[in-house]
């Protein structure tokens, strides 16, 4: 087992990509604290690890306050007594025309897709610089393509890539790795209007090399590996499991 012994917090764990990682990280041998702002979700996921054998805690916080971000990490020590790994995954979409765009909702997506992973970040790289460790953060195609409707959603993602760059190199020295993942079209509920489309399903699978929406699943591999020691020497960069979308 890949992660054996590790502690893992997964964000945004009660469902979908989230789901995946915390259910993929657990088959590999880590303990893992579920992350989500819907406990029910977050519950039903850490169940799922315990009814497979694994070890799982569920806690519900905003991950966009910095006195609940800490309260997951004392959660974490207080049960685990040590992290080595924090997937920040937690991330909400919206998509308004630049000149109707609503500040409160600018703020909102800036402050639940962006701020969290610096207050989450921050928070667990003060646990993990004795021992090293490793940060994944969920980035995303908008990061590299615009579309319509997405300034703020783009402007969170962007600056979750160019973030995880400059983390990579203000904790290299404590061996601490910070890295991110971007998804490409997944299957699940983020995208669901989107693939109840058979227009705009057809238009966005006429860019997939592979020809066909990623499962969570998928994800998960790239986020083990990233988790794992055999990333030992990765940091910095960004895995695009997109199924060759960013090709064209």
């Amino acid at each position: 087992m890949r992660l054996q012994d590790k502690v893992a917090i997964v964000t945004g764990g009660a469902q979908g990509n989230g789901k995946a990682i915390a259910l993929g990280y657990a088959r590999e041998g880590a303990k893992v604290v579920v992350v989500d702002v819907k406990l029910p979700g977050a519950e039903e996921t850490a169940q799922q690890i315990v009814a497979e054998g694994g070890h799982a805690i569920a806690v519900q916080i905003d991950v966009s306050k910095r006195d609940q971000v800490q309260q997951m990490i004392d959660r974490t020590i207080g049960e685990y007594g040590k992290l080595d790994v924090l997937m920040n995954n937690a991330g909400i979409v919206h998509a308004y025309r630049l000149l109707e765009y609503p500040e409160e909702e600018w703020d909102r997506i800036i402050s639940v897709n962006l701020k969290s992973v610096f207050l989450c970040s921050q928070a667990a790289a003060r646990q993990m610089t004795e021992h090293g460790g490793s940060i994944i953060n969920i980035t995303s195609l908008a990061a590299e393509v615009a579309t319509p409707g997405n300034a703020g959603y783009a402007a969170s993602k962007a600056g979750i890539k160019l973030m995880t760059k400059a983390m990579a190199i203000d904790l290299g020295r404590y061996k601490v790795r910070v890295n991110c993942i971007g998804p490409g079209h997944m299957v699940t509920q983020m995208t669901e209007v989107f693939r109840a489309s058979e227009t705009i399903s057809a238009r966005l699978l006429q860019r997939i090399p592979l020809g066909r929406w990623g499962q969570p699943e998928e994800l998960a591999g790239a986020a083990i590996f990233l988790a794992s020691d055999e990333a030992s020497f990765i940091t910095g960069t960004t895995i695009y499991v997109d199924g060759g979308f960013l090709s064209w």
